[in-house]
C-alpha cells in the first residue's frame, strides 16, 4: 500500500482504540473527503498533535483500510487543504490477516495558525475539544499570527495590560465570552472596547491569557501555566 510495509501490531492498535477519540486521537473509518479531513489535520497541528486511525469505526471496531486512496486524499488535504502545508507521517499495522489500521500523525506546528480551506474557498483555523474539532477564536488565531509572524512587533507591557488581568483575575468566575462581556470588562480596565480587544490579542500571543472551549463557548481566562501557545 504506497510503499508501507504494515507490521505487526494487534496489540498496539488495541491499545489505541481503549483509549477512545480525545484530543489527540481520531477514529476514521475511510477518509475521502479532503476537507473535512483538513479540519482535524489543522485542529492537532493548532494543538498537541495528534493521530488518526485509518479503518477504525466511531464505536471502535476495526474495519481495516480497504485501499491506498485514503493515503492519497490525507496528503492532499495536508498539502492543498491546509496552510501552511502540513507534514503527515504514516504507519500501517496489521491487525488480523488481511486487515490493516494506518495511523496518521500530525505533529504540533511550529507556525500557527495552520489554516484548513472549507469548501467554499474560505480558509478556518480549528483547534481539538475532547473529540471535536471546534472553529478557533477569532482573537486567537490573531494572537498566533502576532507570536509568530516574524515582522511583528515585540508587545511590551504597560499598565493597561495589567489593568486588563488584574480586571480578569477580580472575577474568576466570569466568562468573558461575548461582545457584552467585553465591553464590561473594557469599562473594568478603563480602556475602549478596540483597545482591550487589542491588549488580549497581545497578553494571549505572550501565553498569559488563553481561550477555553466551555460548552458551546469560549471563555477568556488567565491559565494556570504561562505555556499555552
Amino acid at each position: 500500500m504506497k510503499d508501507l510495509k504494515a507490521i505487526k501490531g494487534r496489540y498496539y492498535i488495541q491499545r489505541l482504540i481503549e483509549e477512545g477519540e480525545h484530543e489527540c486521537q481520531d477514529f476514521k473509518y475511510s477518509v475521502s473527503d479532503a476537507s473535512k479531513i483538513a479540519h482535524s489535520i489543522s485542529a492537532f497541528a493548532n494543538g498537541r498533535g495528534g493521530r488518526l486511525l485509518i479503518g477504525v469505526k466511531d464505536n471502535g471496531s476495526i474495519a481495516g483500510v480497504r485501499n491506498e486512496e485514503d493515503i492519497f486524499v490525507i496528503e492532499q488535504a495536508a498539502s492543498m487543504y491546509c496552510r501552511p502545508e502540513q507534514h503527515v507521517e504514516f504507519s500501517a499495522y496489521n491487525v488480523d490477516a488481511g486487515t490493516v489500521v494506518i495511523v496518521a500523525g500530525i505533529p504540533t506546528a511550529g507556525t500557527r495558525p495552520v489554516l484548513a480551506r472549507e469548501q467554499d474557498g474560505s480558509w478556518r483555523a480549528y483547534i481539538r475539544v475532547a473529540d471535536e474539532n471546534i472553529t478557533a477564536h477569532p482573537l486567537q488565531v490573531k494572537a498566533w499570527k502576532m507570536r509568530y509572524d516574524p515582522c511583528s512587533r515585540p508587545v511590551i507591557l504597560r499598565d493597561s495590560h495589567h489593568r486588563l488581568l488584574d480586571a480578569i483575575g477580580a472575577f474568576p468566575g466570569s466568562e468573558w465570552r461575548d461582545k457584552a462581556a467585553l465591553a464590561k470588562l473594557a469599562v473594568a480596565s478603563n480602556m475602549s472596547v478596540s483597545s482591550a480587544e487589542r491588549a488580549i490579542i497581545e497578553l494571549a500571543s505572550l501565553g498569559l491569557l488563553e481561550f477555553e472551549h466551555r460548552g458551546n463557548h469560549f471563555a477568556i481566562v488567565r491559565p494556570t501555566t504561562t505555556d499555552s501557545m
